[in-house]
């Protein structure tokens, strides 16, 4: 599949954008797709047509997080990117100043969490699961995910979810108040949400939620300046690699 084919973009009545990922086969991470992802949600910003943007996946993974038989071969210039992207892309949906309604109907594991955590509504079905398995594959969180969780996790959650590495399913979910709705009609019951956020008018709706989340975007884009997005020493250290190897190893 071609870049181009990454990211499908439908608009729909009443100013609603849908994007769906469509990275076969499990919208895996990269920096390529990573940055464009945040390419386009920089045009969709700056669209006055759309009024509410809906996120979905096609695949039963909704996003598996990093491609790890990819980033096994990774350098010191390939974690740099990895790092940016992740920084980067999500730290734009976090800030986009629309709507974002986010439609999970399979599993959001790590990287693709930030997905869900990144929207303004999120919509499950009765399959999906989510999980922040970075700990069982040796890798930390680089500051624009992990300040985008701990400013969208309550304390336990981010302790259960990022130090134990395990999944857990849309009932769970729902009850930590990660999703706000299971729906087994998920995309209906998320158009008819974008529909009403659409409605909502929209200088007032992108001041409210920079009032909300303006500080912990502050924080993000400082450190970058700072030079989080190329560590020094690398996103990886000595039990990374092969702690890829056997999480690939254990899904196969």
């Amino acid at each position: 599949m071609t870049p181009e084919n990454w990211l499908q973009r439908e608009d729909l009545d009443g100013g609603i954008t849908r994007v769906t990922l469509s990275r076969a086969p499990v919208n895996a991470l990269t920096p390529e797709f990573l940055m464009q992802f945040a390419g386009l949600l920089e045009g969709l910003a700056e669209d006055r047509a759309v009024k509410a943007l809906v996120l979905a996946s096609p695949f039963k993974v909704f996003s598996a997080g990093l491609d790890l038989k990819e980033a096994q071969g990774f350098d010191l210039a390939d974690q740099h990117a990895i790092v940016a992207g992740l920084n980067v892309a999500f730290t734009r949906l976090f800030a986009f100043p629309k709507p974002v309604i986010v439609v999970t109907e399979g599993a959001a594991i790590a990287g693709g969490l930030f997905f869900v955590l990144g929207a303004d509504w999120r919509v499950a079905s009765p399959k999906a699961s989510f999980g922040l398995a970075e700990v069982r594959v040796g890798a930390d969180f680089p500051v624009g995910p992990m300040e985008i969780a701990r400013a969208t996790l309550n304390p336990n959650d981010l302790r259960r979810l990022m130090l134990g590495g395990r999944a857990i399913d849309a009932n769970t979910a729902l009850k930590a108040g990660i999703v706000d709705v299971i729906a087994d009609n998920a995309m209906e019951h998320a158009l008819t949400e974008a529909r009403h956020f659409a409605s909502i008018p929209p200088k007032t709706f992108a001041a409210v939620k920079q009032q909300i989340r303006g500080d912990v975007i502050g924080l993000i884009e400082q450190a970058m300046a700072d030079g989080a997005n190329a560590p020094a020493q690398g996103w990886f250290n000595e039990e990374t690699k092969n702690a890829m190897a056997a999480m690939i190893g254990s899904a196969s």
